[in-house]
């Protein structure tokens, strides 16, 4: 809700502070941020085609990484081209639609990342426990459910929340002290009483950690359970590398935001927070398809073939 003043619609204005504070940093932040994303879309894209035209990446842990792929992809493109903007130019406004807009998508990715490495832990725990019931306990039909469900979780949590804050007045002009249009942050320069919007966001987010997270351990406790019991060491060693890559993308991804929602005093913290929210807005993104990438054969070998075709048709 905009504020009025007679007849007149005041529509307010939301500045980034984002590092201003750091100007003799500008610029080498600028170049990393751009190397960072630059890297994020090339590999996030890049995963999704190499998986769309190798026959054997076409497994069930494969279409759920295309999928993590291309959310990260949109996640990055949300957040990122406003960074590297703000820390170009002088003008670091943001329209009031603009931000909202931010938000709605900055939360819908997050949270449909959040159980797309849910699902993803499933597939990894019926592989590892219940090997012969893969075919049947994993199905096509099972699997694009769980990730229709992510995003339409995604989509539900991301328009119940901006609808609360739609709900809320602003004052003409606004600063906030990050680069990111995130809940938090929004509501701190409301001129209204946020307490609605605050208690949803806060139901939301501590049942979206805590349901994920206690899906995620508790699978990973059994997978470890039932690769103890393994008499090969050498099976223990493959089985566990199969799940490394996920187990820490999960462990960074999550760690980060319980590090971010547990600082005991964030407006004293302000560098703390701006730092911990680039790392899982923008640097986890990258991570992700090279942590998948680099420790398959087959998306090497892909990748190989591409680069090496792609050099051949130029040299003609």
């Amino acid at each position: 809700m905009m504020l009025s003043e007679g007849n007149q619609s005041i529509i307010p204005t939301f500045v980034l502070l984002g590092f201003s504070e750091y100007p003799e940093l500008q610029v080498p932040l600028f170049l990393a941020f751009l190397s960072v994303y630059t890297v994020t879309v090339v590999g996030n894209l890049g995963m999704t085609v190499i998986i769309k035209i190798n026959p054997k990446l076409h497994t069930i842990m494969y279409f759920f990484l295309s999928h993590l792929s291309f959310v990260d992809f949109c996640y990055s493109s949300t957040v990122t081209p406003k960074l590297l903007e703000n820390l170009l130019v002088e003008d670091r406004t943001i329209s009031f639609s603009g931000s909202i807009m931010q938000f709605c998508f900055a939360c819908l990715f997050g949270v449909t990342e959040t159980f797309m490495l849910v699902a993803m832990v499933y597939d990894r725990f019926v592989a590892v426990c219940n090997p012969l019931l893969y075919a049947t306990a994993v199905s096509q039909k099972l699997c694009a459910l769980l990730v229709a469900g992510s995003y339409s979780w995604g989509i539900m949590c991301s328009l119940t929340l901006t609808y609360f804050l739609l709900a809320l007045s602003y004052c003409e002009s606004n600063i906030i002290n990050n680069f990111i249009c995130d809940h938090s942050v929004i509501v701190s320069v409301s001129c209204s009483n946020p307490y609605i919007s605050q208690m949803m966001c806060f139901i939301i987010a501590i049942f979206n950690e805590v349901s994920s997270l206690i899906i995620i351990l508790t699978s990973y406790v059994l997978i470890f359970i039932t690769v103890m019991r393994m008499p090969s060491a050498s099976g223990r060693w493959k089985t566990f590398s199969t799940c490394a890559s996920h187990l820490t993308g999960i462990t960074i991804f999550h760690g980060t935001i319980l590090f971010l929602y547990c600082i005991p005093n964030p407006k004293t913290s302000w560098l703390i927070v701006k730092v911990a929210t680039v790392f899982y807005t923008v640097v986890i993104l990258m991570l992700n398809p090279l942590m998948y990438s680099l420790r398959n054969k087959d998306v090497k070998d892909t990748c190989r073939k591409l680069v090496v075709s792609k050099l051949l048709c130029c040299s003609r």
